[in-house]
């Protein structure tokens, strides 16, 4: 089974793609954040942003084919499919995940766990750049990517601080496993 966790900076994704790798059995793979683009990209996105997302569509292109490769349970941290939106092209290489989870979050929480985790290539980030990112997750998610969604909105569930609150979500995976998506 393949699932991805999708939503924008500060949404928990690399937490819940720990969490779920452990209650699960499932291999976990991670979002890069050593771009060497990403500092630049917050101080001048203009000028950065085609650089930042090339790498980025690169790296997820290599991981995907990791992925496939492996026939293994994997819960992986952001997937092309989120690049997809502005680049075409990679998906038809790329298997769609059995199940998207989205991270759905206001931007005051993503702000909050943003200065929580301290990176300092994200100190600059501006609010109205992730109410922006918000409305294309929204869009995306809403009328662009078809494939089974499981919504969870960070602002009312923190499984970070409190795991069991991920049980429906870990039930819904041994469903699917049992279906044989």
């Amino acid at each position: 089974m393949y699932i991805a966790i999708a939503g924008n900076i500060g949404s928990g994704k690399t937490s819940l793609t720990g969490i779920l790798a452990e209650r699960t059995g499932a291999r976990a793979y991670y979002e890069d954040s050593d771009n060497p683009y990403i500092g630049d990209f917050y101080e001048d996105m203009n000028r950065w942003s085609f650089n930042l997302q090339i790498y980025f569509l690169g790296q997820r292109i290599r991981e995907a084919a990791a992925i496939l490769s492996e026939g293994a349970d994997l819960i992986q941290d952001r997937t092309i499919y989120e690049d997809a939106y502005i680049f075409d092209l990679a998906t038809g290489l790329i298997r769609k995940p059995d199940l998207l989870i989205y991270l759905k979050a206001s931007v005051p929480t993503l702000v909050k766990q943003i200065k929580k985790r301290g990176r300092a290539y994200e100190a600059s980030i501006q609010e109205g750049y992730l109410e922006q990112l918000n409305r294309k997750y929204e869009e995306w998610i809403n009328n662009i990517y078809q494939g089974e969604v499981m919504t969870i909105d960070v602002d009312t569930v923190n499984f970070i601080e409190n795991p069991s609150l991920l049980d429906g979500v870990v039930a819904r995976i041994a469903e699917f496993k049992t279906r044989g998506r």
